[in-house]
């Protein structure tokens, strides 16, 4: 793989052998609606929005294009708490032997349930999101938190954690590192337990519940569709870091049409991109990706994949996309300030990277992203699906992309097409 720098995209279909697909059933339908029942318990709940874009839609070419927005999720204004709140209340229904389906809220803040279930602290390891889903959750249920950031973490996401209560440090290493730091700190606490969004052997529950918990925003926006007449994606673009959403999203919709997927695409930052490099790998096993991994997308920098995740994609996902961070300023840029008529989306750059690269595929027609459009099947007959996972999370680096045209000079650089 030719590799010059980080301006440049990454794409490679899928060629990968499959495996098994044991994975796949956890983001059954029956499953889905399960974490869906819990989320709809909270007082807080509602559903997020599923925006129609159909100026954009036109420009690109595309017969529709839908937007699920995540800022409007809890009012914490990312998509994170959806897993975090699951697999807590997953963990408590395990220790008191009981089922989640008779946990709804009220049950599970009960003063009764706190005394049955007793005192746990919640470790995590978080660029943000994922920490202050976790604190905010387990303020909520009266349980502690103890969350791990990586080095160049922004303060003000560290600050808005350690206002749930949260015990929060940002520490010098990267989020792998942070990740080994919070998991040997819960194994060394008799009271403790790690809630982390990625996979390793020996821990398989906890991140397979957080993903069923992404799953709720995945079939709000499969009811959402069909409510506006449109009778499923053809395609879906997706995030990732570690690959927890990206494998519940795909696999959701897998198992949700299962003999006429979408075609399901993964978007990755291109320095921290482990998934298109164990894709582009080409035998199935992963590839960790290791070093600083500096990019704007920082809830997309991280190295090793979740495994669980990555059996889903490897069996389901039809290409995988290392994306330079130009593409993501982009994506927030054109989100905020939309066509006229279409509705405006503040996405901050871990939410926009879909969006950017989308425009970028469809909008260079006579170049070499043609051969990326063709190999995604994409025309005008094409139903797509994004997903912007968080809004303004760090109002500084919001600012310094859309009022000062932060990484705003397309580089023209190889694309490393395989």
């Amino acid at each position: 793989m030719n590799r010059t720098n980080n301006t440049d995209l990454v794409f490679t279909t899928n060629h990968l052998p499959p495996s098994n697909d044991k994975w796949l059933p956890i983001m059954s339908e029956e499953n889905v609606r399960k974490a869906l029942a819990f989320h709809r318990s909270f007082p807080q709940y509602e559903v997020t929005p599923l925006h129609r874009l159909r100026r954009m839609a036109d420009y690109l070419g595309i017969k529709s294009l839908y937007v699920k927005d995540e800022s409007y999720r809890f009012g914490l204004n990312a998509f994170k708490v959806l897993g975090g709140s699951y697999a807590i209340a997953r963990y408590i229904a395990q220790e008191t032997g009981m089922d989640v389906s008779d946990l709804p809220y009220e049950v599970l803040s009960s003063e009764e349930m706190r005394e049955k279930a007793g005192q746990t602290t919640f470790y995590t390891a978080t660029d943000g999101n994922h920490g202050r889903g976790v604190a905010w959750a387990a303020n909520k249920l009266g349980q502690k938190a103890v969350v791990r950031m990586p080095r160049g973490s922004s303060e003000i996401r560290r600050a808005n954690i350690e206002k749930l209560g949260a015990e929060v440090t940002i520490e010098k290493v990267n989020y792998d590192d942070c990740v080994r730091m919070a998991a040997a700190e819960a194994a060394a606490d008799p009271h403790g337990v790690i809630i982390q969004d990625t996979a390793w052997r020996g821990y398989t529950d906890i991140p397979s519940w957080i993903m069923q918990g992404y799953g709720t925003l995945a079939i709000e926006a499969d009811r959402q569709l069909l409510a506006d007449g449109c009778e499923g994606p053809t395609h879906v673009f997706v995030q990732a870091g570690v690959g927890s959403l990206a494998g519940a999203v795909v696999g959701y919709f897998a198992n949700k049409y299962k003999g006429s997927e979408p075609v399901m695409c993964v978007c990755e930052a291109v320095s921290a991109d482990c998934l298109t490099r164990s894709a582009l790998r080409g035998d199935g096993r992963t590839v960790k990706v290791t070093g600083k991994l500096d990019t704007i997308m920082a809830g997309l920098a991280c190295g090793e994949p979740n495994t669980i995740g990555w059996d889903i994609l490897r069996n389901h996902a039809a290409g995988f996309a290392g994306c330079p961070d130009w593409m993501s300023a982009k994506g927030t840029r054109m989100y905020g300030v939309p066509l006229n008529g279409d509705p405006t989306i503040i996405s901050g750059e871990s939410g926009s990277v879909p969006m950017g690269f989308l425009a970028s595929i469809c909008c260079y027609k006579d170049d070499k992203y043609a051969e990326i459009r063709e190999a995604l099947r994409l025309d005008e007959n094409s139903r797509v699906l994004l997903i912007s996972t968080e809004g303004n999370t760090d109002p500084t680096r919001f600012r310094e992309v859309v009022w000062d045209g932060l990484y705003g000079i397309r580089h023209r650089g190889e694309s490393g097409i395989k």
